[in-house]
């Protein structure tokens, strides 16, 4: 870890969720993981703690959306003033839906929320094992620019290189998520595939 610890809410405990949490916590980072039912909820392994939504949320600088998209706007509803100042990372994906993003929900929500578009374009399996061939996949991401040695931070915690595409770049990178689709599709439904920019 190159910066200091950082105190991370993950909101959602799914694959996306319990693997990223899991690799900030290994990389150092103070993760804890947001459940309506924490004395239901196991801690998973490493150092990752299990705690109420509402407390996760008050004691986080980042908060980390892997939740199912449906569940947004109910998070929202009950914890927007917990979440309005805080760095928030939008992991969630609306396949189906006009916009596949939450940033208008957030901002209108949370209007001094610093909004993060990541993790949301490669499947959990990426996550989990980034490397192929012994060379890293890309990640890429939108973000203030002011945000972007944090947000690295977290990518590269993840063991992913960054790939910076500028501020309000949300639906750039929601282009990637839809190439990444096609891509998992015409491959017969393998998911072990991600990307690498290259430049010269």
């Amino acid at each position: 870890m190159r910066g200091k610890p950082v105190r991370i809410a993950v909101i959602g405990q799914g694959k996306i969720g319990a693997t990223l949490g899991a690799a900030f916590a290994a990389g150092g980072h103070d993760v804890t993981f947001g459940s309506r039912h924490p004395e239901d909820d196991p801690v998973g392994e490493g150092s990752a703690k299990v705690a109420g939504v509402a407390e996760a949320l008050d004691n986080a600088e980042v908060v980390l959306f892997a939740l199912p998209a449906v569940g947004v706007e109910e998070l929202l509803a009950e914890h927007a003033k917990a979440i309005d100042g805080k760095l928030v990372i939008d992991a969630t994906n609306r396949i189906t839906a006009p916009v596949a993003n939450a940033a208008a929900a957030i901002a209108e929500a949370a209007p001094g929320a610093r909004y993060v578009r990541a993790f949301n374009t490669l499947g959990w399996e990426n996550f989990a094992d980034p490397v192929f061939d012994g060379v890293a996949g890309d990640l890429f991401y939108s973000a203030a620019r002011a945000d972007q040695p944090l947000v690295e931070e977290l990518i590269s915690a993840v063991g992913l290189r960054p790939a910076y595409l500028g501020e309000n770049q949300q639906e750039v990178v929601d282009g990637v998520l839809r190439l990444w689709f096609a891509l998992v599709q015409a491959g017969g439904g393998n998911r072990r595939i991600a990307f690498r920019v290259l430049r010269k």
